[in-house]
């Protein structure tokens, strides 16, 4: 079975825009496409996993979201990056009831799991929120990890306690995934990384 980097999206791979749904406004953050080509390399499955409850509360089209995300590929190309696949929740209990999908629910790490052959426990959750931490939690991931980008810094001010494994940015995060899952495990990471716990 084959591991995996789950990534949020907004935030992490790219910038965050409330509700993105124009792929003009899609910029990705600073040193992602390195950071996802270097876990290419590492034999990792790259996939998304994003809510999008803007859908749900009628802000844009379900469709938008194939438009970002064909934008994000393209932005990625230059760098030899290469997100495998985006798995997206389009609902909101407010709007639409419950799911099985929505973050912190794990439902699309599973799906992926499912997909593609994924084994949880050698994968890892990278997001701005604690609902992204919570989802790698919920489908026991190896770690779930947050990064200082998007909202990361407001979930962090927020917390009595920071979580396990805070880092800068998506880069720093595969710095640790690479210092845990690497062929040398002493290897000390960079880029800003702290493990808090």
């Amino acid at each position: 079975m084959k591991k995996c980097c789950f990534l949020d999206r907004d935030g992490v791979v790219n910038r965050e825009v409330d509700y993105l749904s124009d792929p003009d406004k899609a910029v990705l953050e600073a040193g992602v496409g390195s950071a996802i080509r270097r876990m290419n390399e590492m034999g990792f499955y790259v996939i998304v996993v994003t809510n999008q409850s803007g859908v749900a509360r009628g802000l844009y089209p379900e469709s938008a979201i194939a438009l970002v995300h064909a934008k994000i590929r393209e932005l990625l190309a230059p760098s030899g990056a290469r997100i495998d696949d985006f798995f997206y929740c389009p609902h909101h209990p407010d709007f639409s009831g419950p799911c099985e999908c929505r973050k912190p629910n794990p439902g699309m790490l599973l799906a992926a799991a499912a997909k593609y052959g994924i084994d949880l426990s050698r994968s890892y959750m990278v997001g701005d929120r604690v609902s992204d931490l919570t989802a790698g939690e919920r489908a026991h991931c190896r770690a779930s990890i947050l990064v200082r980008t998007g909202y990361g810094e407001k979930t962090l001010s927020k917390l009595a306690e920071p979580p396990k494994y805070v880092v800068d940015n998506l880069a720093a995060a595969t710095d640790l995934i690479f210092q845990m899952d690497g062929p040398d495990q002493t290897r000390a990471a960079s880029s800003g990384v702290s493990e808090t716990a």
